[in-house]
This record gives structure tokens, sequence and C-alpha cells, in this order.
């Protein structure tokens, strides 16, 4: 019999062949479909991005425009999703009621007709479209407020925003949101696309797919690290905290949230432009505190742990940067899902070009030939 080799959370495990993002993590590298990601955050736009991923080019000025309407126009969600969500315990965690609302959007759309280019395009403007709303739903209805409903003279970042509190954003602000959503869209096989291109394989609907991803995406080893960042950042409390803490992690051998990356042995690129996006914020709407002890914590760790390849990642500035805005810590890693809402449809899309169901094996380390005992023996 072969013995396989066990490779926990198969690591360095191929999963797919898939030509959707490219990293290069001792260069420093993201792409999405070759395009470096510095130049796709300083030109483009979510909803471009979303389309390059989706179907593998950037589109015309028309079909940018078409992709855009279609997605404008179909922002709002049945009321009855709406008034299953008032259900919710107020308590309830944000992502927690985006995965059930997720998978409830596909009782409404159950058809599953995978070979149709009409319902794979249909399936990817509403998930786009209607996944933002959700979560300004539930952000409003948790306070007892009826959610804001959304406008179609706005574009696609500036109505997520809008829809939070019913103001419309500043224009910088809506377009580092905007920038923040590129940046967040994919990341080749990490644990959420992995998540969805195993549900996408067996052949089931793309909210499923979704709703799977979401819920991986919600743990806090992968999406809700952003809101751990600035959990820490509040427990350090100063500059002068920062070293102590720091070497306190070190000796009791702790995670430092926001540091380090499975893939990249140097400062995650995007982490690079959300600093600067952090700053620009700053400059116009004043600064944060926190930002002067996440420097301190980034030269800190750099002197003691640059050396293994620890750097800042995403996480640790994409929560200064939401919080500037006057986001919940909570919604965070909705807002993560928002953008990656577009990377797992990219992935779900090129799995069933060329679909196997995923059915990896095991290493059995159990017993065998055990002898039953009977109820009155044991």
């Amino acid at each position: 019999m072969m013995v396989c080799e066990y490779k926990p959370g198969l690591e360095g495990i191929p999963a797919a062949q898939s030509s959707i993002s490219y990293v290069d993590g001792q260069k420093g590298i993201l792409e999405y479909r070759g395009i470096r990601i510095e130049e796709l955050a300083e030109k483009s736009t979510f909803l471009e991005t979303a389309y390059l991923l989706i179907w593998g080019e950037l589109p015309s000025k028309e079909e940018l425009e078409v992709f855009e309407h279609e997605v404008r126009y179909h922002r709002r969600i049945k009321y009855r999703i709406r008034d299953m969500m008032k259900c919710f315990p107020e308590s309830g965690h944000p992502m927690d009621a985006l995965q059930a609302s997720a998978a409830a959007l596909g009782l409404f759309y159950s058809l599953r007709d995978l070979h149709n280019p009409a319902y794979i395009r249909d399936s990817v403007v509403r998930l786009i479209a209607t996944i933002p709303t959700m979560v300004a739903a539930f952000q409003l209805m948790r306070k007892g407020n009826d959610p804001v409903r959304p406008r179609d003279d706005l574009d696609y970042s500036s109505n997520f925003l809008y829809m939070l509190d019913e103001k419309e954003p500043d224009p910088l602000m809506a377009r580092i949101f905007d920038i923040c959503l590129i940046l967040q869209v994919e990341h080749t096989m990490n644990a959420s696309t992995f998540s969805a291109r195993v549900t996408a394989s067996t052949l089931t609907d793309p909210y499923a797919v979704v709703a799977s991803a979401v819920g991986t995406l919600g743990g806090p080893l992968h999406g809700g690290a952003n809101e751990e960042v600035i959990q820490m950042l509040e427990k350090i409390g100063s500059v002068e905290n920062v070293r102590p803490y720091i070497q306190h992690c070190l000796e009791t051998k702790s995670k430092i949230m926001g540091f380090g990356h499975r893939v990249y042995k140097v400062k995650d690129p995007r982490a690079i432009i959300l600093q600067g996006l952090a700053e620009q914020l700053f400059e116009k709407f004043g600064h944060d505190k926190f930002y002067d002890i996440a420097l301190e914590m980034e030269q800190v760790v750099g002197e003691k742990l640059g050396s293994k390849g620890i750097y800042p990642n995403i996480d640790f500035y994409s929560g200064l940067v939401y919080r500037k805005m006057g986001i919940p810590t909570d919604l965070f890693t909705p807002i993560f899902a928002i953008a990656r809402v577009a990377g797992w449809l990219a992935h779900w899309k090129e799995q069933l070009a060329e679909n196997r169901i995923f059915r990896p094996t095991q290493v059995y380390n159990g017993l065998h030939e055990v002898t039953y005992t009977p109820i009155d023996q044991r």
C-alpha cells in the first residue's frame, strides 16, 4: 500500500491550476491576471478589477459601463431576506449574518444552470451587487434601525458608505475605500478561496459557494485578523508600551497580529499601499494615535523578527484605514468579504471550466481490529 506524505494544512501542495492571480512572496509581487497590484490600485476601480478577474481581461469602456449599470440596478435585496435579517440577534457577528444571508439568497435563485453563460453572469452581478447591501442592512438593523435604501446615482464604494449612515461620503474617502476593495479582492489559493473551489466542485449553486467561503473567511487566522489588530493596538495603548508588549509576545510565543504571512517573506505589497492610504486619511481628517503605535510596532518587530521574514501583512494597516472612516471594528471582515466575493466568483467560474470534484485522501493513524465491548461490560 502506498504511503502518502502528510502535509498539515496541505502546505505547499498545489490544489488547482489558475491564471487568476500570482504571488512572489520573496520579491513582494502580487498580480491580477498579470497586472501588478500597484498599477491597479492607482488606475483602476473595484468593479473594473472584478471584471478583469472574473472574465479574464480588462473590459472595454462599453463593457465596463454595462457591467456597472447591471450592478447598480441589482443592489436591492428581497424583502423576505430583509425580514429574516431583522430576526438575527443583535449580538451576532456580522460575518455570521452575512453567511446566513448569502445562503438564503440562493433560495430565491435555486436554478443551477451552470452551463448557461447568462446564469453565470446574472449570479455574478447579483452577488457583487447585494453583498454590500446585506452588510450595511445588518449594521443598521442590529441597532434597531431600518436599512438605508441603495442609491442608483452613487458608485459602488460611495453607495456602500452611504448605506452605513445615510450620509454621502467624502470623495477621497470613497476612492480610498474603493482601493481597499481592490487590494482585498483576490490572493491565490488562500483558505476561503480553497473552500469556495471545493464547494464549487460539487456543482452546487454560487450562493452556497460564497456562503461557504464567507464562513471560512470569518476565522481569526484568515479575514478576522484585522479586527484583532485594532484590539491589540487598543490593548497596547501607547508607543512606550510597544517594546515590552512585543518582548512579552516573543517570550510567551504569542502571535503578533498583523505580522507574518504564509507566502510573503517581505512586507506585503498591499500593506505598503494601505499605509499610504492611511496617511492620506490622517492628513485630511486628523491623526490617529494608533498609527504611531503601529509604526513603532513595525520598527520593533522588524528589529527582532525581520531576519525571519516577518513583516506587516494586509491586516496590519487595513483596520486603521477603516477605523478612520468610522467603520465599526466587527465590520472589517465583512468588508473583506465584499471585496473577496469577486475573487471567489472568479475561482468558481474557473473551477467550472475544468471541474473535478475535490476528494483528497487522509493518513489514517487510528487503531485496527478493535473488539466490540457490550454495554453492560463498559
